[in-house]
């Protein structure tokens, strides 16, 4: 008899209860939740809640209904730390990574939850690192595509003071996420019609995979696997004019990599989440399906949520890539399944026998 195939969704965010934020974190102004559980707030901003599955036991009855064995927590882009004081930064990522770590310590068959680090101090971020996979047992490393540095400039996290960074990724055999956000604070536009969410973060990842491949990462850092979220979506119809770039002034690009050289290559994965089946199918025409794994998004609006109006559900741009035959019954299992846990462990098969039997239960 064949095992049940596991459906695990790489890419999920979880909102702690009200009561379990600090309340340092209101006072500061950096991140709460109102008590009617309505709106997730900062100083100066606000957004709804649009779903309860944004907590932890509606999440659970949400990935029940929907059949989903296991989900990948990320950290909560509202908490990369830019712009905050160093003593605040160090306050609220150490909170959310707490957080986390107890989400995942209590549910450890529902859920793999990643931790956060400031990368414009190094040094700090790697002893948070060491705390994290050595004190707290976590394994996902969550990044963002672009940090503030101390002296207030916008950088790409793949530059290259942040390999300490990855000689620790490397040493842990850990999995990378990088996800984007705060880009209204560099990108000098108006924030309107919601451009920040639907253009400038897939253009976002797009830089970070640039820098990502130029450096060479992929093989410096052999035992780091990064994933990129939505698909790294424009970085996929780009890929040609960056390699004619490279070859047509390989004056500005001494002593990079060619990007040719990170395309399917299998430390890089991206997440489903592209919204169409268009977008999905240049996906896997350029990295294969074997770099691709499930990302939901759940339950922010752009996530892959139940929605009348897009008569959407959980899982839905699968199925419709096999019916347009785009994938195979195979190749999305592993997409739910197999790709993902590839991405977490790697060639690791003591790590992945362990995360299947905690999946279990």
């Amino acid at each position: 008899m064949s095992k049940r195939k596991l459906r695990i969704n790489g890419h999920s965010h979880l909102l702690p209860y009200p009561e379990e934020i600090p309340q340092f974190m209101q006072d500061k102004g950096i991140f709460w939740v109102d008590k009617d559980r309505k709106f997730m707030l900062q100083k100066d901003w606000n957004r709804p809640i649009t779903d309860s599955s944004f907590f932890l036991n509606e999440k659970l009855a949400w990935m029940e209904r929907f059949k989903i064995d296991h989900a990948v927590v990320l950290n909560l882009s509202q908490l990369y730390g830019n712009g905050l004081r160093v003593e605040e930064m160090k306050q609220a990522l150490r909170f959310q990574n707490d957080f986390n770590a107890k989400v995942q310590h209590q549910n450890p068959s529902k859920f793999t939850c990643g931790f956060v680090v400031h990368p414009g101090f190094v040094r700090g971020a790697c002893w948070e690192i060491e705390r994290c996979v050595e004190e707290l047992g976590l394994q996902l490393l969550c990044l963002p595509t672009h940090y503030m540095d101390t002296i207030g400039t916008w950088r790409c996290i793949f530059d290259e003071e942040n390999e300490p960074i990855f000689e620790l990724a490397n040493k842990y055999n850990l999995a990378v996420e990088i996800h984007p956000y705060d880009g209204e604070k560099f990108i000098k536009l108006e924030n309107t019609s919601w451009r920040f969410h639907l253009i400038w973060m897939l253009a976002q990842c797009a830089d970070a995979y640039h820098f990502l491949t130029l450096n060479g990462y992929q093989d410096k850092y052999p035992n780091m696997r990064t994933c990129f979220a939505h698909g790294g979506q424009l970085a996929q119809i780009n890929l040609g004019r960056r390699i004619q770039g490279f070859d047509g002034r390989p004056d500005l690009f001494e002593g990079k990599s060619h990007p040719r050289k990170a395309v399917a290559h299998k430390n890089i994965f991206f997440d489903t989440l592209v919204h169409d089946t268009g977008g999905l199918e240049l996906l896997i025409r350029n990295q294969t399906s074997n770099q691709v794994i499930m990302g939901l998004d759940d339950p922010y609006p752009l996530g892959e949520m139940e929605s009348e109006k897009q008569s959407s559900y959980p899982g839905k741009i699968l199925d419709l890539a096999m019916e347009r035959k785009i994938i195979t019954e195979p190749q999305r299992d592993a997409i739910w399944e197999d790709n993902v846990i590839q991405w977490l462990c790697g060639d690791d098969q003591a790590a992945k026998d362990k995360l299947v039997k905690r999946i279990l239960g």
